[in-house]
């Protein structure tokens, strides 16, 4: 069976870089997964100054906004390292909101899938055809953290 998730306000929506679970990570607080994502685009820049004004944005939809600007020049291997800057924020997620992550322990083995009509990288994209990353991390997140349940 597969699981799709994309708003906040939907079933599954805690699954979402956007819903209100704060994560703390490298010696700083992040109001959502997206907070930090967004501002991990641009460490090590010219504009790094930006990583205060993203995690000081009021919402998520103001940090991807600030984040996505296209005038400004973002990390130059942001595409080597987006995908292991994500999976650090949603693991992080989980193991420190208890009832998110027994939500999504109780997924058992189901694929999910972020049902984003819009991002083909992330998500499924409009045509279900895109890659999923975010689901994928997911999966391994739960994963892990049944891992570190069962180890001695």
């Amino acid at each position: 069976m597969t699981l799709y998730f994309y708003k906040v306000y939907e079933p599954y929506g805690c699954f979402s870089n956007f819903s209100a679970h704060p994560i703390h990570l490298e010696g700083y607080e992040w109001a959502t997964v997206e907070h930090y994502y967004q501002a991990h685009k641009f460490v090590g820049t010219e504009e790094e100054y930006l990583m205060a004004v993203i995690r000081a944005a009021q919402t998520p939809e103001e940090a991807a906004a600030l984040g996505r600007d296209r005038d400004r020049q973002i990390r130059l291997d942001w595409d080597q390292v987006k995908s292991s800057v994500m999976r650090q924020a949603v693991l992080t997620k989980f193991l420190t909101h208890l009832d998110i992550q027994a939500i999504l322990l109780a997924t058992g083995e189901q694929l999910i899938i972020e049902d984003s009509p819009t991002d083909y990288y992330w998500g499924c994209g409009q045509d279900k055809t895109g890659q999923n990353h975010l689901g994928k991390i997911l999966v391994s997140v739960r994963h892990e953290i049944r891992q570190r349940l069962t180890a001695p």
